[in-house]
């Protein structure tokens, strides 16, 4: 008989359990040589509007938010769209200077960190930062109140680098229904169409988080260019209002448009949504980010793997899953989708490839209109 301590060797299912690890650990590897991974929505700019006065000193690390310089590198991120956002209890002139603020602050963090930052406005630009070892700063405005109604800021915000334009907020804007507001346009007004064909001139990418089904549907039924949803989930596995049903996402393959999943934890479970919603006396229920690979996988599965990216949130709701507690927890997530199967190459697709692509083929007319807005006579469709 063996007296041999067990606490000494690894047993089998440990070995198994390592050996599995090692292996999507290559995969991932694999995958980020493919692509680099690009997050839809970040908040770190509102982060420190609130908390640190607009202060870009003392980013790299040890702080008390999601994000910090230290976890970005760890998270192995390539590309961020930062948020450039103030809630839409900020109205009229109030809210054009708060997202020009916002805008403010990403160009001065990338030049306070010129070694870890880069300005990107197009995939070039994006793969020039990923060359240099930079993180390629890409900027989202998140609602239209951002606009006071103005075509001419949804302009200069474009010759600004801002890519794109998320619709609403919790509110309705002036011409598009939120999907957490009363409906009062039918999803999109007739002024609404006219922004939706501007942002299509522009080269500015439509962002349907937030908006309703209709409005979605309205936009995808007016858009010639591919969508993106920044930071949303599935509606089939959590019936939120914030996240994306099913005939919504079948409609992302005939755009060519990306779902980008993401981490907030009242979006990916309905138990846990009920109890944030209530009294909270109770634990909150367990989410994981096994709750984010099984919205990943309904995605990939509606959508289809050419049409889905990820979006964080980090910064902008207070909790995230377990596993994904900050920016440094993205290889895990395409890790644990890894052990489920996926290849190096779905996982490009996932990380940043299929976002690339959108940017690619909306990059001439950026392009196009910021070279026609330097010049004496500038073609505009919407007054």
């Amino acid at each position: 008989m063996s007296t041999a301590d067990p606490t000494i060797a690894p047993t089998a299912d440990f070995e198994a359990a390592a050996s599995a690890t090692s292996v999507a650990v290559s995969i991932v590897e694999r995958a980020l040589d493919l692509a680099p991974l690009i997050d839809g929505h970040n908040d770190w700019a509102w982060e420190c509007r609130q908390n640190r006065d607009y202060s870009v000193e003392g980013l790299e690390g040890g702080l008390a938010t999601d994000t910090d310089i230290e976890r970005l590198r760890a998270g192995r991120v390539g590309g961020q769209f930062w948020s450039v956002y103030v809630s839409d209890d900020h109205l009229g002139a109030d809210a054009v200077q708060g997202t020009l603020e916002q805008i403010d602050w990403v160009y001065r963090l990338a030049a306070r960190y010129p070694s870890d930052f880069g300005i990107a406005r197009s995939a070039a630009e994006v793969e020039e930062a990923r060359a240099a070892g930079r993180i390629a700063c890409l900027l989202g405005a998140e609602g239209a109140h951002s606009l006071n109604d103005s075509p001419a800021v949804l302009r200069m915000f474009a010759r600004l680098g801002v890519r794109y334009l998320t619709l609403t907020h919790v509110h309705n804007s002036e011409w598009a229904d939120s999907g957490t507001d009363d409906p009062v346009h039918g999803g999109l007004s007739a002024r609404g169409v006219e922004y939706i064909r501007e942002l299509n001139r522009l080269g500015m990418l439509v962002d349907l988080s937030h908006v309703s089904p209709a409005t979605a549907h309205a936009a995808l039924d007016v858009t010639d260019s591919p969508v993106i949803f920044s930071h949303s989930s599935c509606r089939a596995l959590s019936d939120h209002p914030r996240n994306v049903p099913d005939d919504v996402l079948r409609r992302l393959g005939g755009n060519g448009g990306v779902l980008m999943l993401t981490f907030v934890p009242q979006f990916l479970s309905a138990d846990y949504s009920i109890w944030f919603e209530g009294d909270r006396a109770a634990p909150a229920p367990a989410v994981t980010l096994t709750d984010v690979a099984d919205h990943v996988e309904h995605a990939r599965l509606v959508a289809g793997v050419a049409h889905i990216g990820l979006g964080g949130d980090f910064d902008g709701t207070d909790e995230f899953p377990a596993g994904l507690e900050g920016v440094d927890g993205y290889p895990a997530l395409l890790a644990e989708l890894a052990r489920r199967g996926w290849p190096a190459a779905d996982l490009a697709a996932l990380a940043g490839a299929n976002v690339l692509r959108v940017l690619r083929e909306t990059d001439a007319a950026f392009a196009a209109a910021g070279d026609a807005a330097s010049g004496a006579s500038v073609p505009v469709l919407i007054r």
